[in-house]
């Protein structure tokens, strides 16, 4: 049976999201190139921003991720691993330069990606999510599926 609710992503999402990379599993970002093509990038520092946003620090500042990003805003991003067989955040992407929010990201960051930038050269992205999807894992009685999606 599928939940849909008023979004805001719940503490075992959050949780996921911000575990992902001590256990293995890096959350992959789907993005469209200037040629429409799409472009796929493992993101380890990816975190959860607040209960309806989440962050990434790009550690190459002009990479295509981010050339990407800014003609086109709209994402995906993928988490599985051997509980949780999928689940898919989907929303538009921003690269912030506001101090407060660009030490934000970077802080959020998982150690190992801080520790990859410490001049802090790259940028700072928060993914505004418009949807949450996927099983959570199975029960007895079969999947558990998630559905969040924001009000308009």
């Amino acid at each position: 049976m599928t939940n849909t609710s008023s979004f805001a992503l719940t503490p075992e999402i959050a949780a996921l999201v911000n575990g992902a990379l001590d256990a293995g599993n890096v959350l992959l970002l789907a993005a469209v190139d200037q040629d429409h093509k799409p472009l796929l990038s493992f993101r380890g520092s990816t975190a959860v921003f607040s209960d309806t946003q989440l962050s990434f620090w790009a550690r190459n500042g002009s990479g295509s991720t981010l050339v990407a990003i800014q003609k086109n805003p709209h994402v995906a991003l993928m988490y599985r691993s051997a509980s949780v067989p999928l689940l898919q955040f989907i929303g538009r992407a921003r690269i912030t330069d506001d101090s407060k929010e660009r030490d934000r990201v970077f802080t959020l960051a998982h150690e190992k990606e801080r520790a990859s930038d410490p001049e802090r050269k790259g940028r700072a992205v928060i993914v505004d999510l418009d949807e949450v999807k996927g099983v959570l894992g199975f029960t007895k009685d079969g999947p558990i599926f998630t559905h969040l999606v924001r009000a308009n």
